[in-house]
């Protein structure tokens, strides 16, 4: 998904702790640590973890969480959707983009 999207002109900065680098772009361990505003966070991890990944993104104001396909935090959407974020559950970034055209 991150190459289809890096291929498809969008920068994509990975966040993980346990790589250094994808797709040629420097990995950070946590959202905070990134250099600029953020304005997609995706989230790839399972439900349970996405709480923590979304408060994170509220806090360096991204404007948006996007929960892929089978991530399901209701609680945790509510909380973005109050702090001005823009959210989408449970749905595939990639797929949507390649319906576009």
């Amino acid at each position: 998904m991150a190459r289809y999207l890096q291929h498809a002109g969008y920068r994509i900065i990975p966040v993980n702790p346990n790589v250094a680098e994808v797709l040629g772009e420097r990995a950070y361990a946590t959202l905070s640590e990134l250099p600029g505003p953020v304005d997609v966070v995706e989230v790839f991890r399972r439900s349970e973890f996405a709480g923590a990944i979304v408060d994170e993104a509220i806090a360096i104001k991204a404007a948006a969480v996007w929960l892929q396909d089978g991530v399901v935090d209701e609680a945790a959407a509510e909380r973005a959707r109050a702090a001005g974020l823009d959210v989408v559950m449970d749905d595939c970034m990639m797929r949507r983009h390649a319906a576009m055209g």
